[in-house]
């Protein structure tokens, strides 16, 4: 039974998914340390360290399916150590001595860093994956919706005409790079390590830095130049692009949301008959889905100052700050892998309703397009004379409850110098979206779809 919403079986997939709780749970955990054994036995006995039959043993049975992860588990809480027990239980199951060569040189911190980083690598291929799905729907819905009119809003109200591949080509350009962070700092990240006790690789000595080559090059993982023990940057630098990929889809998940208001009702997560938005109020059709991602991108944001606490290691060794990345890596992973998958399913299935945009573009009856009319009639009198006119005649229309064509047809100055037809034509929202549309070709990369009559 679970006892934590990543691992429970009513939410951990709001909270995670399948595919990113087996790469940390306790399986793969005990098989990573295992890997990273023998990827050292293997190198040790290639330079001829170890004996190359005891090397092939321990390869052998450096299966977790062979230890007994209950005995491992008990002999950890006695001994209030990690891998002592692994080593152990390895030897244990090893024929003749070839146990007597696990760990050869090698601390505690090289097989948990080391296999922490093997995992690292399957969760975030996992995240690259999602991300660029994520990208690829995004752009997906830009094009399809590249002239699809809505208001844009500042501070909450209506400012200018945009439309919504607009809106969502922002969006695309941000998780592209992410993307390109992650591909950044992946050399600096999937490095492993083997630095024995001290870093000094004082056990193995003139050895260290071939041992510590073949056994990376086995693993796929980067060698470094110098120890990492207390040097954790890589990590924080992960766990920090996690934070701000959460930060992104937060903000999608939570911008749906508010265009889904009854009072705005531009747009609705997907819907399927029988999704129940209230326990009492039968007619609700509530953004649940992406409540949910905002509260988990929220959790997986708070991840990263503990990351940035992890990088305060003590001298050539702090533990406890090794303890703090065991909980928030593992954490942080699944809770941006369980938004991802939830934000692709809203992007997929997003349900966009045009015809309640373009009423909202309406709604102040020209009052979106003032900026439009102050700056045609400044044309003829001047910017600043031109935005006070347009301001007056605004705020009148707000408080008399008229149009703005109304309104600026009873100033003066615009009388002067505009016809009718002239602020008539100004105050058409289609005419004012700028490059909203050459914003959405440009990222996306496509060409606009030839339509007829276009």
């Amino acid at each position: 039974m679970g006892s934590h919403v990543t691992d429970s079986v009513f939410f951990r997939d709001q909270y995670g998914t399948e595919e990113m709780r087996r790469v940390f749970d306790d399986d793969t955990l005990l098989q990573r340390w295992l890997d990273v054994e023998a990827a050292l036995a293997r190198a040790e006995a290639a330079i001829g360290l170890i004996p190359a039959k005891a090397a092939k043993e321990i390869v052998r049975k450096a299966r977790s399916a062979y230890l007994e992860k209950a005995v491992i588990a008990h002999e950890m809480e006695t001994t209030s150590h990690p891998i002592v027990p692994v080593i152990r239980a390895l030897q244990r199951v090893c024929d003749d001595d070839a146990g007597q060569y696990i760990h050869w040189g090698a601390t505690t911190q090289d097989i948990t860093d080391t296999a922490l980083v093997l995992q690292i690598g399957e969760a975030y291929r996992l995240v690259l994956r999602d991300l660029t799905a994520l990208g690829t729907a995004l752009a997906t819905r830009a094009v399809e919706h590249r002239d699809t009119l809505m208001p844009g809003r500042t501070h909450g109200q209506h400012a200018l005409p945009v439309t919504f591949g607009y809106k969502m080509a922002i969006w695309v350009a941000e998780t592209r790079r992410h993307i390109e962070r992650l591909d950044q700092c992946k050399p600096r990240l999937l490095i492993g390590q083997f630095a024995g006790a001290a870093g000094t690789l004082a056990s193995v000595a003139e050895h260290g830095p071939e041992i510590r080559k073949r056994m990376m090059d086995d693993l796929g993982l980067g060698v470094t130049e110098i120890p990492w023990h207390t040097a954790r940057d890589g990590i924080a630098e992960f766990v920090s692009i996690l934070g701000m990929i959460a930060a992104t889809i937060g903000k999608i998940a939570n911008e749906v949301i508010n265009l889904q208001r009854t009072e705005i009702a531009e747009l609705e997560e997907p819907y399927v008959y029988g999704k129940v938005g209230s326990s009492t109020m039968p007619h609700k059709r509530n953004p649940m889905i992406c409540e949910a991602i905002v509260g988990v991108t929220r959790l997986a944001r708070q991840q990263v100052p503990l990351a940035l606490e992890a990088m305060g290691h003590e001298h050539e060794r702090d533990w406890a700050q090794v303890h703090i990345e065991w909980a928030l890596v593992p954490e942080t992973c699944l809770l941006v892998a369980g938004a991802l998958a939830q934000t692709i399913r809203v992007i997929n299935g997003l349900i966009v309703y045009p015809e309640r945009m373009a009423r909202n573009v309406d709604m102040l009856q020209g009052l979106i397009l003032s900026e439009a009319a102050m700056l045609k009639l400044a044309a003829h009198i001047g910017r600043q004379d031109a935005h006070d006119v347009v301001y007056h005649a605004s705020m009148r229309a707000y408080e008399e409850g008229i149009s703005l064509k109304t309104a600026l047809m009873q100033e003066p100055q615009v009388r002067d110098h505009l016809r009718e037809e002239d602020v008539e034509a100004l105050l058409e929202p289609r005419a004012y979206t700028g490059l909203a549309g050459q914003v959405v070709d440009a990222v996306v990369g496509r060409e606009r779809p030839h339509q007829e009559g276009a």
